[in-house]
């Protein structure tokens, strides 16, 4: 758990609700991805655009770990990685030419995460990319875009590469490298992930397995996909929208309040 002694210092500055709101959901974003075990260290981002400054960003403060992040150490930066409030904390702006790209191309991309877990590497390495092989998977049929590897994100010129690669597909893996998803809102690109993860476990296990695989059809993939993390109408589902990117995000925050609500701080 994290104390009062170990956080990052917080930094004074006057902030709309609206900002004060995207804080909270992005810090705990960040909790939980330390919680599930998605993190490398002080490495890899999770970005939220504010949402009365679109032209701003909040990135975690440089050097700490995803288990200290809180909404008020959360640093506000343009799409050039440069601070425009007065936290005290630096940022790896290198770490945020991959974020910057999207959020400059993708409007919609409130949210970006980029994580290299292990399974992320490992499909990420694969030829094939991410297969249709599990309904988790399934979910991102005809959803992922792929960019192939170009070294530490350390070259701007690779933001219109990766906003190129990217287009309007809400799942990225970076070959070689790890994964990437840009959704609507906090909880979606975190449920995003979420089910990329455990499609990902999955299929790293069962190629490991040396079976016999099974493939679901195109009819199947394409139907499962199409009712996954939609804003569109969803004739099956009572609130005649999808669940996924919506419903699980208030459990999560209430998960968190039970475990430690500092990342509110």
């Amino acid at each position: 758990m994290t104390t009062k002694k170990n956080r990052p210092a917080k930094g004074a500055s006057t902030m709309s609700a609206a900002e004060r709101d995207a804080r909270v959901n992005l810090a705990a974003c960040y909790r939980l991805a330390a919680h599930y075990g998605w993190t490398d260290l002080i490495y890899t981002h999770i970005s939220a655009r504010v949402p009365d400054a679109p032209d701003h960003y909040l990135l975690n403060p440089f050097g700490y770990l995803f288990d200290e992040i809180t909404a008020s150490s959360l640093v506000k930066v343009d799409l050039d990685g440069n601070k425009v409030d007065a936290s005290p904390h630096r940022i790896h702006r290198a770490g945020f030419v991959i974020h910057s790209a999207i959020h400059a191309a993708r409007p919609d991309a409130a949210c970006v995460i980029h994580s290299h877990t292990r399974a992320g590497m490992a499909v990420s390495m694969m030829k094939c990319g991410l297969l249709p092989l599990s309904q988790h998977a399934m979910l991102f049929h005809g959803r992922v875009a792929y960019h192939d590897s170009e070294g530490f994100a350390l070259d701007l010129d690779e933001r219109q590469r990766l906003a190129l690669d990217l287009g309007d597909k809400p799942v990225m893996l970076l070959r070689n490298h790890g994964t990437l998803v840009a959704g609507e809102t906090v909880g979606q690109a975190f449920s995003m992930m979420w089910h990329l993860e455990k499609a990902m476990q999955a299929q790293v296990d069962a190629l490991a397995s040396g079976k016999k695989l099974t493939m679901p059809s195109e009819k199947v993939a394409r139907a499962i996909a199409k009712r996954a993390f939609t804003n569109a109408k969803v004739e099956e589902y009572e609130e005649g929208q999808s669940p996924l990117g919506r419903l699980e995000w208030p459990a999560l925050l209430r998960m968190l309040d039970r475990i430690d609500p500092s990342y509110r701080d």
